[in-house]
């Protein structure tokens, strides 16, 4: 079986990705810091704990394992955070990035999948954004991402580099099986905070900003299942096996929720009730990110089958009850 290098494999998304890695044959090396992973999320195959900062490190993962690609997760990605301390995003994420991707290349491991997001595109009024739409990013974590899709670009015209870019939306649920699930500290994550807020794991969900121009006044999303979109990801994978050109997929389902949406049916996925206030709105936040996009349906067969909210929540309410990480 062939080694897959997958960085932040033991964060929310990156250790989902392992476990439908293993599941199709590949045997996933997650590298990780545990900044912000978890130890306890690393299941599906060996764990190297290292920075994508060292790039000593980095050349012992790729010599050791001889990985026949990368699958890259790891990043700040908190858009509060990327306002307030944005040269920290640009020295982590794009720094950080440019190491892993010279070491991939120098050691010859050209298959490069990259989880970008929707944030690249910023904030375009009733706009539905396919892969074509203006890259207009309104914080450093959209910025920095933007900024590393450029990098892999240059990299394949200078050395070859193969690429799937993903763009997506706001990811959701947890395995419905319950091995892995989404869990960060401090928690940033909307649904996840409303359950906390059930759970009475904290005392109300707030709601950043009531006053945009949407029915509701609240902030539109497109969400996406964690489980559909490492599908994708590994579809992704192996369209660069079979020889496919570079390509930017969005991944969403291009229907939108707005937070007094997602809030109603919490409350009745679990029936219980959301203590909840009113706050104001967060810098760089858009008022609406929704995928109008079909490209990965049509070209990598993907299909978001558990992508409905009420499914979402559910697993994400199984995981919340049952599963914790540790350490």
């Amino acid at each position: 079986m062939s080694y897959v290098l997958v960085t932040g494999g033991a964060g929310y998304i990156g250790s989902h990705a392992c476990k439908v890695l293993a599941g199709a044959g590949y045997i996933p090396v997650t590298y990780d810091s545990l900044v912000t992973g978890w130890r306890d999320a690393v299941k599906f195959g060996p764990f190297e704990q290292g920075d994508l900062m060292d790039r000593a490190r980095l050349d012992e993962v790729f010599a050791a394992y001889r990985p026949v690609a990368v699958m890259h997760f790891a990043a700040l990605s908190q858009v509060g955070e990327a306002m307030a301390e944005p040269g920290r995003y640009w020295s982590n994420n794009v720094t950080g990035s440019l190491n892993l991707i010279q070491a991939a290349v120098d050691a010859g491991c050209l298959d490069f999948v990259f989880s970008s997001t929707c944030a690249t595109y910023g904030e375009h009024d009733n706009v539905v954004l396919d892969e074509n739409t203006p890259q207009l990013p309104l914080n450093a974590y959209g910025a920095s991402k933007r900024a590393i899709e450029d990098m892999l670009r240059d990299f394949e015209a200078a050395h070859g580099l193969r690429h799937v870019i993903f763009r997506y939306f706001n990811v959701a649920g947890a395995d419905p099986e319950g091995e892995v699930g989404e869990f960060h500290r401090p928690e940033t994550h909307l649904i996840p905070l409303i359950l906390d807020a059930i759970d009475g794991k904290r005392d109300a969900l707030t709601i950043h900003g009531t006053d945009y121009d949407t029915p509701d006044g609240t902030c539109i999303r497109d969400y996406v299942h964690v489980m559909d979109l490492v599908d994708a990801h590994v579809l992704g994978l192996k369209w660069l096996e079979a020889g496919k050109p570079n390509r930017v997929f969005n991944l969403g389902t291009g229907t939108g929720f707005s937070v007094r949406e997602v809030v109603d049916h919490a409350g009745g996925v679990t029936n219980r009730p959301v203590p909840m206030h009113e706050g104001p709105r967060r810098a760089g936040d858009a008022t609406r990110l929704v995928s109008g996009s079909v490209r990965a349906s049509q070209e990598l067969g993907w299909s978001p089958a558990r992508s409905n909210m009420a499914t979402m929540i559910a697993d994400a309410w199984r995981w919340h009850q049952n599963g914790i990480y540790l350490r």
